[in-house]
């Protein structure tokens, strides 16, 4: 196994640190102000794309509020209801496991050949998470303007029923809540509450839009007929699309016999069998009871079997009863979905970076070896921990691959390491699969350097 020490560095200095661990120093100088400000995460792709869903809603209510007439100072509720269902179908849609796929294999196209500057931007494809807040967030303002509007007609005309506008404030409490939940402050500290009221509130929130809608097709408002959008053709195709987006995941479960190694009380590596068996670099979701937790993790398609592994650790309640008390099934549900790493077909070379169980996302595409690559994986006791089979799996694939074992030799300097192998081995880009902090440390660290990086966003 190739470990720590073998990695080249100059002679350490006397004392507890050593140059082993990489060098800050090594590092290359960060770009000017101007070029790395956005590289900051807070300017990263997925925010700029829910800023950009924002910027468009805006400009279409501006548009709306001078065609209608600035004296109304607000437009007409037709309006708003179809503003506010076209938001919330692109906030359903762009989750669906299938547009997902396909947003990763339209930007996976592009061949090595293209300049890096558009192949790096296209990597950022998993960022498309940014345009289901930005729908989100824009179709509950549309559906606050919405009620209000409707509520001011309901009172000068004496139009609409009680039903309608009971249903609307529903609504409005329930897309408040959902949205408070996943303020990333409460999402973090209340992750299962947060999933709860995502999946129970979205559904609720579907099944009321339907009401509204069979209610304003009912109701005689007058004149003015409250929702006239609601009405169309078109409302009735994009709530039966967003039905259907989220139905399609749940037609699709399944419990399946799992087989379950502990090689240490860390780590779970479990066994699935499936009639189809997923595409390297792919994510499923399994759980032990499917209304309440779902936990994705990524698929190890077995050379030459009808059987996938996914790599469990401890991390929670949840994985701890995983390797403590090992089911005999698990559920599983949707179809698989591609991951972070499949962006890697995009450049030459690549480099992994990969802490702890983060090995489970890059092992596939390791064996798989579509795209040459290095491999450094940071882990503590890797033999003891995930055993000799898996280790030798990976030095088979990748025999050079540096291994660093943090009982023996501390916690190394991941940023400097990551750039060490981009700059000896040639690479394009660097793929880190880590824990947040230190995933926003080596990408942030090597983007405002100017080096391609990728890493998760946590942002489903």
């Amino acid at each position: 196994m190739t470990t720590a020490p073998l990695i080249a560095a100059p002679p350490a200095p006397a004392g507890p640190e050593s140059s082993r661990s990489g060098r800050s120093d090594e590092l290359p100088p960060r770009l000017p102000l101007p070029r790395r400000i956005f590289t900051h995460p807070a300017l990263m792709h997925h925010h700029r794309l829910a800023a950009v869903v924002l910027v468009a809603n805006l400009g279409i209510g501006w548009y709306g509020l001078s065609a209608a007439g600035w004296a109304t100072a607000d437009l007409p509720t037709s309006q708003l209801a179809g503003l506010t269902l076209a938001n919330f179908t692109l906030a359903v849609v762009v989750r669906q496991q299938y547009v997902i796929n396909l947003f990763f294999w339209l930007a996976t196209r592009a061949p090595t050949s293209w300049p890096l500057r558009i192949r790096r931007t296209l990597g950022k494809v998993y960022h498309f998470g940014g345009l289901h807040v930005g729908g989100t967030i824009a179709g509950t303002l549309w559906f606050l303007a919405f009620t209000a509007t409707a509520t001011v007609e309901s009172v000068r005309s004496d139009s609409g029923t009680p039903a309608t506008l009971v249903v609307a404030y529903l609504l409005v409490a329930l897309l408040l809540t959902v949205c408070g939940t996943a303020l990333p402050p409460v999402r973090a500290r209340h992750h299962d509450l947060f999933e709860r009221v995502h999946r129970f509130g979205g559904w609720l929130a579907l099944a009321l839009f339907w009401t509204l809608t069979i209610l304003m097709i009912t109701a005689e408002s007058g004149s003015r007929p409250l929702g006239t959008a609601l009405l169309t053709e078109v409302s009735i195709w994009a709530l039966t699309l967003m039905t259907l987006s989220v139905a399609l995941p749940w037609l699709r479960l399944r419990k399946v016999p799992v087989a379950i190694a502990r090689p240490s009380t860390h780590v779970a590596l479990v066994q699935l069998h499936r009639r189809r068996v997923p595409f390297p670099g792919s994510s499923t979701a399994v759980s032990r009871r499917p209304m309440l937790e779902w936990h994705s993790f990524a698929n190890v398609p077995a050379p030459g079997q009808r059987c996938f592994r996914i790599t469990i650790s401890r991390a929670g309640d949840w994985t701890g009863a995983v390797i403590d008390d090992p089911p005999s099934q698990l559920w599983v549900k949707g179809i698989t979905t591609a991951g972070v790493a499949n962006i890697e077909t995009l450049f030459t070379k690549v480099v992994y970076v990969a802490t702890g169980s983060g090995i489970g996302p890059v092992l596939p595409h390791l064996l798989a070896d579509d795209v040459p690559s290095h491999l450094v994986w940071a882990v503590r006791s890797p033999r003891t921990t995930y055993g000799d089979g898996l280790i030798d799996e990976i030095l088979t694939a990748r025999p050079s691959a540096t291994i660093w074992d943090t009982a023996t030799d501390g916690k190394p300097d991941m940023v400097a390491l990551a750039y060490r192998a981009y700059r000896e081995h040639g690479a394009e880009a660097v793929i880190c699969i880590s824990n947040k902090k230190l995933t926003w440390q080596v990408v942030h660290g090597l983007e405002q350097r100017g080096i391609p990086a990728y890493g998760a966003i946590w942002d489903s």
